[in-house]
């Protein structure tokens, strides 16, 4: 099987090229970006050493999905997907925040809650909760966008002071993205999931705010089985999950998170080829249908250069 970890094309009206930690963004004639998501797979902000084949395609196919479905909430950057892997949108100046929304105490937010945390980017959270809980409501817990290093959380009030997005922008973005969480949590109730939390990052372009980048996809969000979530909350176990959150869970179990000195344990073919199945029963069950894998060609990224190309001709 083959992973895409890198690319370096030179596409007609190529301005520019951004290397994401999974994305690899190119601008066209200032106006246009195409996204080509590799098969790199990051975790506590670090690339790991070796790509995960037919994972740059599922992240890529289940947002496209999401971002069709959603584009009656806001507008979005996608213009169209020429290949498996990509998506040529809009170029928008993205704001420098993420804006993550809550719908349970997990993952980070748990992690502080048990060490004693009470309120998150200004947020105050309820006493007694448990791993796992739902929150009354959904809460957004903003972190500013790092260009390198770590993501910092921060408060609305805070972003607001400081200027980083003006009170109206940030109010309409907050609007947003709990009406796509909405959206996001419907949609995973059809398919027998439950969406814990996401991200969304929003941009603006001619005066107009976007959604942009990645929506609801298991790199940027994490589900719960719903059938059997209240058993296991009352049992204090374990929920079943779909996201990355079991690759997080292998490094941490063999003494890796991205602190200074460690190191990734070794990813043999059996993990390498575990991580891609289990991206793909994430597509299944997050998009409903089954994956097609994209024909495998003898150069995939061969493939990407021509179809990108070619679409990138008729604009």
């Amino acid at each position: 099987m083959q992973a895409v970890t890198k690319t370096n094309f030179n596409f007609k009206g190529q301005k520019s090229l951004y290397e994401g930690k999974v994305r690899d963004v190119y601008n066209i004639d200032d106006k246009y970006l195409a996204m080509v998501v590799s098969d790199r797979i990051s975790a506590f902000d670090v690339v790991l050493p070796k790509g995960i084949p037919f994972k740059g395609q599922i992240l890529n196919q289940i947002a496209a999905k999401f971002l069709d479905i959603t584009s009656d909430i806001v507008p979005n950057w996608k213009i169209a997907t020429p290949d498996p892997m990509v998506t040529i949108g809009k170029m928008c100046t993205p704001f420098k925040v993420e804006m993550i929304v809550r719908g349970y105490l997990a993952g980070s937010a748990y992690r502080e809650y048990r060490d004693g945390a009470r309120t998150l980017c200004g947020v105050a959270l309820p006493e007694g909760m448990k791993e796992n809980d739902k929150f009354p409501t959904p809460i957004i817990t903003p972190t500013t966008k790092a260009d390198a290093g770590h993501d910092e959380n921060i408060s609305k009030e805070e972003i607001i002071r400081q200027g980083i997005i003006s009170k109206e922008d940030y109010e309409k973005i907050e609007d947003y993205a709990l009406k796509l969480f909405a959206r996001g949590t419907e949609v995973a109730k059809e398919r027998g999931l439950i969406l814990v939390d996401t991200k969304y990052e929003f941009g603006k372009a001619d005066g107009q705010i976007y959604l942009i980048d990645e929506i609801h996809t298991p790199d940027s969000s994490r589900y719960f089985y719903l059938e059997g979530y209240e058993e296991r909350q009352q049992k204090g176990e374990k929920q079943r999950q779909l996201s990355k959150e079991f690759v997080r869970e292998w490094l941490m179990d063999n003494g890796f998170q991205g602190k200074e000195g460690q190191k990734v344990p070794e990813m043999t073919d059996e993990i390498i080829e575990n991580i891609s199945n289990r991206y793909i029963e994430l597509y299944e069950n997050i998009v409903g249908e089954k994956f097609v894998k994209a024909e495998e060609s003898a150069d995939i990224v061969k493939r990407i250069e021509t179809n990108v190309s070619e679409y990138i001709n008729k604009l």
